[in-house]
């Protein structure tokens, strides 16, 4: 059987909402799914998965909404995605906002995994949910796609909406299709290949209202401190890439300093990664040509500050390198991606 996971308690407060509008008792309700209240006190928490679902089966049929994941979107905010909801708030533009929910949605919990598929003209933004339960399933996905689409409209300051909606499950019975097409505002059709927004192209240059280059600079360096930090369940060669991820940030690391978070000699590392088909070396060169890609594409750091960053003692050591991964200086990887 598949382990659920984490699920953020930002995640859960929109349904709590919900169901206190709906006039239903939050000590009971929490009794019902086994959390305490002080549990919903620290955002930075994660609750087990399976408190997720004791949460959405009690309110689901206490509630007599049989909408009730759909309805709960309406109170999405930016923290109720932790600090990947301020990452996208502070984006450029829609679709660079888009592009920052799959590398990050971890930190939100382990409900499903996200991913865009482009066309000519349109693209779909797909979320398959890990939950297997038909009816949480239904809530859940329900939910995230309708939140996504309320959070898009207010960051951007707009009204539009997608060209269609897709659900995999069929509608629901008790249901009326308007109910659906009132809050996304389009065509809704069930029973397709994915759960997806399907939005028009142009969205994707969409300006955002509060756009930070500044703080969003920041708010990627927490995430990806934080993402660092959720790898318990992780091969060891992600643990090592997480831990150096961490290390970085005060200059490039000592390897005897990374064998000591793991309890382990250098030695005894070395061949624990070598037995899993990689090397220190190999590692940290990943993660430098990762990060060295993410900053060239999604920042404004002068090329010497990235280089700085990733633990290069002076810019030509940095060119020298990203060329032979990439082959093409980093000014070059920078323009080129750019324009296309």
């Amino acid at each position: 059987m598949q382990a659920l996971g984490y699920t953020s308690v930002p995640a859960l407060l929109k349904y709590l909402r919900h169901a206190e509008q709906l006039g239903m008792d939050q000590a009971s309700t929490l009794a019902a799914a086994g959390i305490r209240p002080d549990d919903l006190a620290d955002n930075s928490k994660r609750l087990p998965s399976e408190a997720h679902e004791r949460l959405l089966t009690y309110l689901i049929r206490e509630s007599g909404d049989a909408l009730f994941g759909l309805h709960s979107a309406r109170y999405v905010q930016p923290g109720s995605w932790s600090v990947l909801g301020y990452i996208t708030m502070n984006c450029t533009t829609l679709g660079e906002a888009m592009s920052r929910i799959a590398p990050y949605e971890k930190l939100v919990g382990d409900m499903g995994v996200s991913r865009v598929e482009a066309d000519s003209d349109k693209v779909r933004m797909i979320w398959s949910c890990r939950h297997q339960d038909p009816a949480i399933r239904r809530h859940m996905v329900e939910n995230v796609l309708a939140s996504w689409l309320l959070y898009a409209r207010w960051i951007a300051d707009m009204q539009r909406s997608p060209q269609e909606v897709w659900f995999e499950h069929a509608q629901p019975e008790a249901t009326r299709i308007e109910e659906y097409e009132e809050v996304f505002g389009c065509p809704v059709r069930f029973e397709q290949p994915c759960n997806a927004l399907l939005v028009p192209m142009e969205y994707l240059a969409v300006p955002l209202r509060q756009a930070d280059a500044n703080l969003l600079r920041t708010l990627e360096e927490h995430a990806l401190a934080l993402m660092a930090g959720l790898d318990d369940d992780e091969p060891l060669p992600q643990r090592v890439k997480n831990a150096l991820r961490l290390l970085l940030k005060d200059g490039l690391p000592r390897k005897e300093r990374v064998a000591e978070k793991f309890h382990m000699t250098v030695r005894t590392l070395q061949r624990h990664l070598q037995q899993a088909g990689t090397s220190y070396q190999q590692i940290l060169d990943e993660l430098r040509r990762e990060l060295a890609e993410h900053y060239l594409l999604r920042s404004d750091l002068p090329i010497q500050d990235i280089a700085c960053y990733l633990g290069f003692t002076e810019s030509r050591s940095f060119h020298r390198s990203f060329k032979a991964w990439t082959g093409q200086t980093p000014g070059e990887y920078r323009e080129e991606k750019r324009q296309s």
